[in-house]
């Protein structure tokens, strides 16, 4: 069963130890505070997101790719460093293999966001998926 790879507290605090690095970057930083103004609210659906992807539970309603998608000058450098800062973060977590897991999803919806982030900005080229970090 999905629910035994992890406890809500295991999810809570990746989240919430990943989005305190994502703040606290010289690049992404700015760009998330650019476009969040509820940083409580934000991290309480981001829980329920990765909630809803690791322990299946359901909770979380919504489309991130349209509101993705409308973002301006969104880069695969900025989902590649977006990626390394997960990885990075993962890494330091107790349960390791959540934060596999989590690190293979993270990898799926970064592709997926740049891959629908190009089509709605560049529709008329090729889509190209995020190369992977040297």
């Amino acid at each position: 069963m999905a629910n035994d790879l992890c406890t809500e507290e295991e999810v809570s605090r990746l989240v919430h130890d990943f989005y305190a690095q994502v703040r606290k970057d010289e690049v992404l930083g700015p760009i998330f505070d650019a476009h969040i103004d509820d940083w409580d609210r934000h991290l309480a659906r981001l829980v329920d997101f990765w909630s809803a992807i690791l322990r299946r539970t359901g909770r979380f309603t919504g489309a991130p790719m349209p509101k993705h998608a409308a973002l301006p000058g969104l880069t695969a450098e900025l989902f590649q460093r977006w990626l390394a800062l997960f990885r990075k973060v993962a890494a330091t977590q107790a349960n390791q293999a959540m934060a596999a897991h989590a690190c293979a999803m993270a990898e799926r919806i970064a592709q997926s966001l740049w891959l629908g982030w190009q089509m709605a900005h560049d529709g008329d080229r090729p889509h190209a998926p995020i190369a992977a970090p040297l």
